[in-house]
This record gives C-alpha cells, sequence and structure tokens, in this order.
C-alpha cells in the first residue's frame, strides 16, 4: 500500500467537511462535530464555536473549537482549540453509567467557561465514542450514552439529532485524516499532496491514506475504500479500523487476558514486564492483575520503522535496569514494530512522523467531525 507522498502521520492516543458523503452503502456518514478553542477578543455573529467529546477506551477528552468565518462562501478559519481531558474512559463505568456521565458532566464546565453565554445556544455539543464502547455489551454501552444524553439534554448548548453516538473504525480513521490534512494545510491547496494518517488507540488502530495508484484501488477490497467530497474535491480513501489491535488491548492478547471470562484471583504474567512487577490494571471495566515472569526469566518527531524495532530490543533486552515510568514498554514497543511491518507492512526505511498537535492543536478525528457537523447544521456556509 503506497502512501501520498510517502508522509504518514502517526497518532498515539496513548490518536470543514462539506458537501455530499458516500460511506459504503451507509445512508447516513458521521454526523456531529464540536467547537474550538480560546475566545477571540471581539466576540461577532461571525465568530463560531464547537464542542467536540472523544470519548475513547482510556479516557474521555473535549475539544472547544473557535472558528471566525470572514467571508459568506468561505472555509472557516480555525481561530483556536481548548482541550481538556479526564481518566478513566466512559467504558470503565461500564456499571455505573451515571456515575461514567458526571464524568463528561465536569468537561462541560471548561465549554461554559471558554464560551461566551451569548454563543451558548448556538453551539452544537457532541459526544462520539470510539472502540471502547465498541467493545462492551450492547446494553451497557447504551446505558452509558442514555445518560450522557440527560446532561447534554439539560445543558445550555445546541443538541442535534445523534448527539451521542458510537462512532465506527472507519469513520473514525478518516476523521482524523481530515484533521491532519487540513491542520497541514493539504486541503486548503488542491495542487498539494496528503498525507496518510496511522491512528494507534487503546482498543483499536486506523489507517487512512489517499492512494496514488491505481492498482492500490483495483486491489484494495471494496469495504476499504470510502468517496466523499470535500472543499469541492473528491476524495476516495483507503481506511480501515482493527478493532481489538489498540495498544491496550494488544497488552491483554499479549498477557493472555483480552478474551478471559473470569479474572479474579488470576495474575498475568510476561517475559516482556520486569520480574519485580506486581500491579493491577482496569481496562474496559474489568480489573487485572499482571505482572513479570518470575521463573523463567531472562533478559526489550520523525522516526524511522526501524528506530522502533531498535529500541524494543534496547528496551526488552534490559529489563533488569528497567527504569521507564510504563512498565508495558517492552511489550508496546513489540507490538507497534509488529504492527509497522507484519501488519501493515511498512518497510523499516518508512519515515514516521509522531504527533499529538499539529499547529497546537490537537491531531484524531475531533476537528474533521466539527467542520462535518457547522456543515451539516448549515451553522457555516
Amino acid at each position: 500500500m503506497a502512501t501520498s507522498r510517502g508522509a504518514v502521520f502517526f497518532m498515539l492516543a496513548v490518536s470543514c467537511v462539506c458537501s455530499a458523503v458516500s460511506h459504503r452503502d451507509q445512508q447516513t456518514w458521521f454526523e456531529g462535530i464540536f467547537l474550538s478553542s480560546m475566545c477571540p477578543i471581539n466576540v461577532s455573529a461571525s465568530t463560531l464555536y464547537g464542542i467536540m467529546f472523544d470519548a475513547g477506551s482510556t479516557g474521555t477528552r473535549i475539544h472547544v473549537y473557535t472558528f471566525v468565518q470572514k467571508m459568506p462562501g468561505q472555509l472557516p478559519i480555525l481561530e483556536g482549540e481548548v482541550f481538556d481531558s479526564v481518566k478513566p474512559g466512559l467504558s470503565a463505568f461500564v456499571d455505573q453509567p451515571k456515575q461514567g456521565a458526571e464524568t463528561v458532566q465536569g468537561l462541560l464546565e471548561v465549554a461554559k467557561d471558554s464560551i461566551p453565554r451569548s454563543h451558548w445556544k448556538k453551539t452544537p455539543v457532541v459526544l462520539k465514542a470510539t472502540a471502547g464502547l465498541r467493545l462492551l455489551p450492547e446494553h451497557k454501552a447504551k446505558a452509558l450514552l442514555f445518560e450522557v444524553k440527560e446532561i447534554f439534554r439539560k445543558s445550555p448548548f445546541l443538541v442535534p439529532k445523534d448527539s451521542v453516538s458510537i462512532m465506527d473504525g472507519s469513520d473514525e480513521g478518516i476523521l482524523a485524516w481530515v484533521t491532519v490534512n487540513f491542520l497541514t494545510g493539504q486541503l486548503h491547496d488542491h495542487r498539494q499532496e496528503t498525507v496518510g494518517t496511522l491512528d494507534l488507540g487503546g482498543a483499536s488502530t486506523q489507517i487512512t491514506f489517499l492512494p496514488q495508484f491505481e492498482k492500490t484501488l483495483e486491489q484494495t477490497p471494496r469495504g476499504y475504500l470510502t468517496s466523499f467530497e470535500m472543499f469541492n474535491s473528491t476524495y476516495k480513501l483507503y481506511t480501515h479500523s482493527y478493532l481489538g489491535f489498540g495498544l491496550k488491548a494488544a497488552r491483554l492478547a499479549t498477557l493472555g487476558a483480552l478474551e478471559t471470562e473470569g479474572t479474579d484471583g488470576h495474575t498475568f504474567r510476561s517475559a516482556c514486564l520486569p520480574r519485580w512487577l506486581e500491579a493491577e490494571w482496569i481496562f474496559g471495566g474489568v480489573k487485572y492483575q499482571y505482572g513479570g515472569n518470575q521463573e523463567d526469566y531472562e533478559k526489550g518527531g520523525i522516526l524511522k520503522v526501524e528506530d522502533f524495532e531498535r529500541k524494543a530490543r534496547e528496551v526488552c533486552d534490559n529489563l533488569e535496569n528497567f527504569t521507564s515510568g510504563s512498565p508495558f514498554l517492552c511489550m508496546d514497543l513489540s507490538y507497534i514494530t509488529a504492527l509497522l511491518k507484519d501488519g501493515f507492512g511498512f518497510a523499516d526505511s518508512t519515515v514516521l512522523q509522531l504527533t499529538k498537535k499539529v499547529n497546537n492543536i490537537e491531531t484524531g478525528w475531533a476537528l474533521g467531525a466539527t467542520f462535518h457537523l457547522l456543515q451539516s447544521l448549515g451553522i457555516s456556509h
């Protein structure tokens, strides 16, 4: 698979859509976006806000975006972003949905402090949950979303239809692609080539890029291609989401705990963890005991794929002298190396740019979703 210009953004989630959209055979696409950041000095009718909640597997994040539309018919200019987050994610409250919704209520106060009161009623608020909730039993996920809807309903903000939902993994990848290419300027000048995105979340990972070669389009499974119109241009993207292949889910799989029904009293062990380690970890509302293998223990900006493998070997070969703040470093680096080389097929020499922000704005799907929300509500023309 070739990505445009050989450039790839790798987003570790540790991860102005306009006009008609055709997404496989679905009748609707991503329907919700949020606002922006720091309040401009002079608030006018041309100032737009959007509030986007990213309910991930490891935490819930709020993005408050501020846009300024200088001329009708032109794309709004992103002026800034206010960002905040809480841990754990909603999925950790699988059996306490009201308590989970209270974490969203706390983050809504950030939006109130960031947006002038005069704009509250016309500022849309949306929450999109990702793989963390996709992995939960349907009835429990619905209970969590219902309580969040009640929080939104009582808020002073504009609550669109389907304001709270679980986002399809492919949509997550596409919107992250929109965000990165908007922030890097690729979507402002149609003559520029776009960049591909790899988004490694806690429970899933996504790859999205604009294929260069017709052969790639011909050989790609139909379900992996999405055509949509944006900024008066049509893009045909390769995108796919791998549920269960996120970094946190990979930890559980490596420990042999991913699909274990009972965890009480059992400690999951691995030689990829320090021998002395005995700890617990909560993921998806389940508490896991884990530790190093004490019986047969032997000596784990811009980067190339080979750098991940070299660092994995360095860390995993020196677990006795482990000093990192994360006991999972050897395991995580090993998984990232395997994902990039064996999963996505990247060569050792492929250059990756690791980033959480572009121009001081968080990468990920939230900004792309906010543009689409404003468009769908007719707020931005």
